[in-house]
């Protein structure tokens, strides 16, 4: 389907578009091999979620050193410094990673009612992508990934018509909320190994720093994932 047909769709179609995208993305992300198939988007997922981790620390008064993605599309945020709130600033950051791009998605799907808006949030991905890319981001694969996406959705923003921008924009929004469930059993996991490197999952900090059980931590993360999802496409497409 070429980008002038979906500047001619109405808004129910495209919401109807983005709802299959969406659902088909969980779907091949749960089955073996799913990531691969998606594996361009799979790697944004994971950018969208270590970005998260280290956006929080900073808000928090640490700082953000590095960010790696690897090739098995996992990837590792790294931060330091003192947070202002201690303990609970520790399981901000954590709960940020799964958190963070479902909020950052909800903003993408509601700018994506109008042009100028979609248009706008568009360049301020690309520009994300790009600083991240100069700041934070190590390794020749990472930097390539985040590179070559920054430069994608800058296009897409530069060259495409507005109502193609709209959709792209909405879409890429529901990718970031929907990538809370690329991890699902990593959520309900209390710790793992990344690169070789044993440690407590998202969750599990959370429990550490905070209390109840990381199982319960991974529940409230999907469900509220969930609800901003579905809240952003009501007041996208409310009339």
């Amino acid at each position: 389907m070429s980008a002038s047909q979906f500047s001619g769709h109405p808004a129910q179609n495209r919401k109807l578009w983005l709802s299959i995208a969406a659902l088909l993305t969980i779907i091949l992300w749960q089955v073996p091999g799913g990531n691969y198939v998606l594996y361009p988007f799979t790697l944004l997922a994971t950018w969208f979620h270590e970005m998260s981790h280290g956006i929080t620390a900073l808000l928090l008064g640490g700082s953000f050193k590095q960010l790696a993605l690897y090739a098995n599309g996992s990837g590792v945020a790294t931060h330091s410094g003192h947070l202002w709130v201690g303990n609970l600033g520790h399981a901000l950051v954590a709960a940020g990673g799964p958190l963070g791009p479902a909020v950052a998605g909800a903003v993408f799907i509601m700018a994506g009612r109008g042009y100028r808006s979609a248009h706008y949030c568009l360049f301020f991905l690309s520009f994300m992508l790009l600083l991240s890319a100069i700041l934070w981001v190590v390794g020749s694969f990472g930097l390539i990934v985040v590179g070559l996406w920054g430069i994608a959705v800058g296009w897409i923003a530069l060259y495409t018509p507005a109502g193609f921008q709209s959709f792209a924009i909405q879409f890429f929004g529901v990718q970031a909320c929907i990538s809370t469930y690329r991890q699902v059993n990593y959520l309900f996991t209390h710790s793992v190994v990344i690169d070789g490197q044993a440690m407590l999952s998202d969750t599990g900090q959370i429990a550490f720093y905070l209390f109840l059980p990381y199982w319960f931590w991974a529940a409230l993360v999907i469900g509220v994932s969930l609800l901003l999802l579905w809240l952003s496409l009501i007041v996208a497409y409310r009339r």
